[in-house]
Order: structure tokens, then sequence, then C-alpha cells
């Protein structure tokens, strides 16, 4: 179970590592298994909605069961499907990296991170970074 001591653990991670890189301002959202926020903080500097952006990465993330990478290939391949999904969960899905799937020990989905504010890649490094410091696997669908 994704507790909030661990949510707060991926986001000061992934923005500790987001400043060792040198990356633009990020917004970090956690969701648990159920969707649920648990988890969320925006760099000084963000832009705007990055926070709907980076919870839309990670509800995409939860809602299929993969990341938001997964997502993107999706809607290369089907892109009725995903807007169809995306319209059924309330229009919270974007569909490219930076929505990383959180995995407990046995495998299960804990929940998911969204990162968004530089690159998608950085965005999903970010994530997963935080993701691994808490001591979860992370399923990028790579």
């Amino acid at each position: 179970m994704l507790k909030l001591k661990a949510a707060q653990k991926i986001i000061k991670t992934a923005l500790d590592l987001a400043r060792e890189m040198g990356m633009k301002p990020l917004a970090v959202a956690v969701v648990d298994g159920r969707g649920a926020l648990v988890a969320f903080a925006a760099e000084d500097g963000s832009s705007l909605r990055r926070e709907n952006i980076a919870r839309g990465k990670a509800d995409g993330a939860v809602a299929l069961g993969v990341s938001s990478r997964q997502i993107a290939r999706m809607a290369a391949d089907r892109p009725h499907f995903v807007a169809a999904v995306s319209h059924a969960i309330g229009g919270s899905m974007i569909p490219v990296p930076g929505g990383v799937l959180i995995r407990d020990a046995k495998g299960m989905v804990a929940g998911a991170v969204g990162v968004s504010g530089d690159t998608s890649d950085n965005d999903e490094l970010a994530a997963v970074a935080g993701i691994e410091a808490a001591g979860f696997r992370a399923d990028t669908g790579a």
C-alpha cells in the first residue's frame, strides 16, 4: 500500500534529481492504486496547469494499468480507443512519457507517479528515481 510518507519521498527524490540535472521546474503527482491523489508538489517557476498534466499522466497509467509511455504507443496505434478512455475517465489522461506505474514487491500496482515540466523522457527519469528511492519498482513499459 502506498502511504503518504512514501509519496513524499518520491516527490522529494524526483525534485532533487531535477535540480541536480538542471531540468526545468517540475510538477509531481503521486496517486494510489485507486487513482486517489496522495501527494503533489510543483516547483517555483513551473508553468500554469503543470499539475493537471502531471496528474493526467498518473491517472492514465492507473486507469489502464500501463505507463503513459505505453499509452502513447496505444494512441499511435488506436487513437479512437485512447480518446474514448480519456473521455471515460473525465479527460484526465496525458498520453506521453512521464506517467510511471508504482509496483510493490509482489508486482502489484500500488499507484503511479506523473511528472511534468521538462522533456517527457526527463519527466519519466525523475519519476523512476523517486519510485525506486521509496523502495518500489518503477514500471515505464520500456
